[in-house]
């Protein structure tokens, strides 16, 4: 077993705010009240894989939120995070012992829903659960915007740059699926830490020098900044193509905000990305990103109908003053007792090494 990780209160109190708004960003983006099925297969939305409906062995299943909590409260589940396309699982025929308390009436199957082993708690190319009770290596996982897989950050093949948190990642089978995302990649992906340290010392990278690389950055400008001459026949995928810069194809592909707006959208390109079903990659609102966006924004909507800030409008000014700062007092005195105690190593308590029923954000 592995060793708990102990944390100060203290420490706790400072992380609860911030954690409050990842959890929110995540779930908020999706409703907790009703079952998302009639809305069809939805864009983007908190999944969940039931391990006491549907065991390893049997066919693979998803549930939305507000199924998690109303049809499998008390279950064993594997938390998702989020999953595009999606139709809500939760009691067709795959729940053999289980009606959907939600919306019953359901087909027996969602025929594009995508499947994959995380739905059985295994992820990465490693196939290992999360938490790994056998796996002492402190490591991120990072989520593939393409498989949606979730890979230990030693497994990507490549290092890891920082803000990533910022960015998107294709898998090495996925960058290899799908080959003419290299051309791209020699253009537009984060450079790792090898690639920057040639071009310090004014070498010749893998990917050509910096001279090259600003020629290929011309041939990816945005079509409304070259002449309409051009903008109508040109192909952008093609041009890159074209210009033969090379870049070492392996390992997973970092790729920086805002490189989908990027990619070619002629009439070619869109049907070589719908032919390989990867035609979410030309739609900005189709990234985590904006997902956990929208959340963030349903969250701070339903603040202002926050039930006690309702009870305070009731009050008069005198009372509601007094209620604020008795609160804010507290608070004070609170944390600076904590900090005393924790400051000489009393006050403790232990955290498992595991995860609650929240939320998994990109980079755990």
């Amino acid at each position: 077993m592995s060793e708990e990780q102990t944390v100060s209160l203290v420490d706790v109190l400072e992380e609860d705010e911030e954690l409050e708004e990842e959890a929110s960003a995540v779930l908020a983006g999706s409703d907790s009240d009703h079952c998302s099925y009639p809305q069809g297969y939805v864009k983007r939305q908190a999944l969940y894989a039931c391990n006491t409906c549907t065991p390893q062995g049997g066919e693979a299943a998803g549930v939305c939120l507000a199924c998690s909590y109303t049809c499998h409260e008390g279950h064993d589940l594997f938390e998702l995070y989020t999953k595009r396309n999606f139709r809500c699982d939760c009691g067709n025929r795959k729940f053999s012992e289980l009606q959907c308390k939600l919306h019953p009436e359901k087909d027996d199957a969602n025929t594009l829903n995508k499947y994959s082993h995380n739905f059985f708690g295994l992820y990465c190319t490693c196939r290992r659960p999360y938490p790994d009770p056998d796996d002492q290596v402190e490591d991120e996982m990072i989520q593939c915007v393409v498989c949606e897989d979730w890979l230990h950050g030693r497994h990507l093949g490549c290092a890891v740059p920082d803000c990533v948190e910022m960015q998107e990642m294709i898998c090495e089978s996925c960058m290899n699926q799908h080959v003419f995302l290299w051309a791209y990649a020699a253009h537009l992906a984060v450079q790792g830490p090898t690639l920057q340290t040639k071009e310090e010392k004014g070498e010749q990278s893998e990917a050509g020098v910096p001279k090259k690389e600003e020629k290929g950055e011309e041939i990816v400008e945005p079509s409304c900044k070259r002449s309409r001459q051009e903008a109508e026949p040109s192909c952008r995928l093609k041009a890159l193509q074209e210009a033969g810069q090379k870049t070492d194809q392996s390992g997973a592909v970092f790729w920086p905000s805002g490189w989908r707006s990027r990619l070619c959208s002629c009439s070619t390109c869109q049907v070589q990305l719908a032919d390989a079903g990867l035609s979410f990659l030309l739609d900005e609102a189709d990234t985590v990103l904006a997902y956990e966006n929208k959340g963030k924004n349903n969250e701070q909507r339903q603040q202002g109908h926050d039930p006690l800030m309702s009870a305070l409008d009731n009050l008069n000014r005198v009372q509601q003053l007094e209620i604020i700062h008795g609160y804010n007092d507290m608070k004070t005195e609170l944390k600076d007792f904590l900090q005393t105690f924790a400051a000489e190593g009393k006050v403790r308590f232990t955290v498992p090494n595991g995860e609650g029923r929240g939320y998994k954000h990109s980079v755990i």
